[in-house]
């Protein structure tokens, strides 16, 4: 491998590992939407008062339109904002793993 190559492949690692939430966090946000998200969207996310959570139901979402609505909720709908609970960068990450189908994968 070129040395180039290698330089850009380390960089690109360490920013998505730099996204990456702690361990312990990671499982506070699994189950924050297990439980939390669950009891409106299913406690299986396959859907109930909101719609499923599914990778399939999400595959062809836009990534940064869903994690807006995990921060900031939907106005005049029973999804409320969770940013006091989740930064940015948490949203992003639960919207990763749910599109990915790997929210319970640590």
């Amino acid at each position: 491998m070129n040395g180039k190559l290698a330089i850009g492949l380390a960089l690109l690692a360490g920013a998505v590992a730099a996204d990456e939430p702690p361990p312990a966090r990671r499982g506070e946000l699994t189950s924050l939407v297990r439980q939390d998200c669950g009891s409106c969207h299913g406690m299986t996310l396959r859907g109930g008062l909101g719609p499923a959570l599914t990778r399939e139901s999400l595959r062809d979402k836009p990534p940064e339109s869903l994690a807006a609505t995990i921060l900031y909720g939907r106005p005049g709908t029973p999804m409320p904002p969770w940013r006091a609970f989740v930064t940015g960068p948490e949203a992003d990450w639960i919207v990763r793993r749910l599109q990915e189908g790997t929210l319970d994968e640590q």
